[in-house]
């Protein structure tokens, strides 16, 4: 049955090696369960519901990208998105989380439809490759001023807006400390070097009487504070218009340099580079997204964690379901979930930043058409406390510098539109 499913022979796999593969992917991204509950119970979410839906929607994932689309991809509430979906439209935006899960499930269903009518192509070719850097290095930035902020490293200041915050207290000398350990583990080349920190850290916390014991394993919390809670009359709103197309631009790119990165580490593609089956595999994507939505979490989506597991020999779709169900399993450890503190996670949400940070690297800073509209993504993402605040100046940025520098021939149809589009919402829908 497992041959028929997945072809695990003709790939030049076995079935432990494809199981072994699994559970390595499942390590190195298990840290998600800790941090993505945590996140979303800031918005006003209840942090049970979030953990289990968190676990199914990583499951339904992967089980889709497993089955579905053969490939050995795992999924899960994405780093990033998480961040935007709190602090940037409930937090910084004042929408409700159920509105801002009615945002995630129009995103995932337009994502669904550019997939399912192969739109998606034209739209990844179309943006401007210097704009999908900025915007993941705005990310970047995005995410690390979350985890100064939640670590206690930086705290509010009514004269400079920002300053360094007590830095010799516990909290943020345990998140120090968990994101050098991360740094070191990683360096060394072990896979499960975030989720080893994090538990460090509890464990620590715990001997201080930082945190309170509360158990290890316990039947999974109600679903229900968050099942079907989407607000969908406040998601069509014009002014979250720029809402849900962060929520898809990200997801869009996210998920296609993923889909990239580890077909080429398996060798999955053809010799042009191109994927067999996929379509399949952006729609289990997008379908993860509005399944998650209906849970009661932020948009799910590919994980570039599942290099891990490619590493290790994973070549078929049996490596993400292996995720999944291990991703099910931990729904009954959600005791040990509730245990871990703010700064105990900020280690790992500073190392995401820290890789995705490293897009910078490919920038031609040279070329000033080129390095501003970076600048301005990377600048005004984490300032303005808004990953669509941030693609939306880019955009507007690089057509007008393209534009004033005499380029005007590298301005694609897409960015016109585009930038048109985001100064009709500053101008009228701030």
């Amino acid at each position: 049955m497992l041959e028929a499913l997945f072809k695990i022979n003709e790939n030049g796999s076995t079935v432990r090696r494809e199981c072994i593969a699994g559970m390595t992917t499942f390590i190195t991204m298990v840290y998600i369960v800790f941090v993505n509950p945590a996140m979303l119970a800031e918005a006003g979410m209840d942090q049970g519901a979030a953990f289990v839906a968190t676990c199914i929607a990583a499951a339904i994932g992967c089980f889709i990208m497993g089955l579905w689309a053969n490939y050995p991809l795992a999924l899960a509430p994405g780093m990033g998105l998480n961040a935007f979906f709190t602090y940037g439209v409930v937090l910084g935006m004042g929408y409700t989380w159920e509105a801002a899960l009615g945002a995630v499930f129009m995103s995932g269903c337009i994502f669904l439809l550019l997939s399912l009518f192969k739109v998606r192509e034209w739209i990844i070719n179309a943006i401007p490759l210097v704009l999908k850097r900025a915007i993941a290095t705005g990310i970047g930035a995005f995410l690390a001023l979350i985890a100064l902020k939640n670590a206690g490293i930086i705290v509010a200041s009514p004269a400079t807006f920002v300053q360094l915050g007590d830095i010799t207290s516990a909290g943020p000398l345990l998140a120090i400390f968990s994101f050098f350990i991360i740094a070191a583990l990683l360096y060394r080349d072990f896979k499960s070097g975030v989720l080893i920190s994090i538990l460090l850290v509890t464990a620590i916390s715990l001997g201080l009487g930082l945190v309170e014991y509360q158990g290890i394993i316990a039947a999974p919390p109600s679903i229900l504070p968050t099942f079907m809670q989407l607000d969908f009359a406040a998601a069509l709103e014009l002014s979250m218009l720029s809402v849900i197309f962060a929520f898809l631009f990200v997801d869009l790119f996210d998920t296609s340099g993923t889909l990239v990165a580890v077909t080429q580490k398996a060798g999955l593609a053809d010799e042009k580079g191109n994927m067999p089956r996929l379509g399949r595999a952006l729609s289990a994507d997008s379908s993860a997204t509005i399944a998650g939505a209906m849970l009661g979490t932020s948009t799910t989506t590919s994980y570039i964690e599942s290099v891990a597991g490619v590493s290790v020999g994973g070549r078929t779709g049996l490596t993400a379901v292996v995720v999944g169900c291990c991703f099910l399993l931990m729904m009954f450890f959600a005791p040990l979930a509730n245990m871990v503190p703010a700064y105990a996670t900020a280690g790992a949400i500073l190392y995401v930043a820290v890789l995705m940070l490293q897009n910078l690297k490919f920038v031609d800073w040279d070329d000033m058409t080129d390095a501003i509209p970076v600048a301005v993504v990377l600048l005004m993402t984490p300032l303005t406390f808004s990953i669509a605040h941030g693609i939306a100046l880019g955009f507007i940025s690089y057509t007008a510098v393209k534009l004033l520098c005499g380029k005007r021939s590298e301005i694609t149809i897409s960015v016109w539109i585009l930038t048109v589009l985001f100064i009709v919402k500053f101008a009228f829908l701030s």
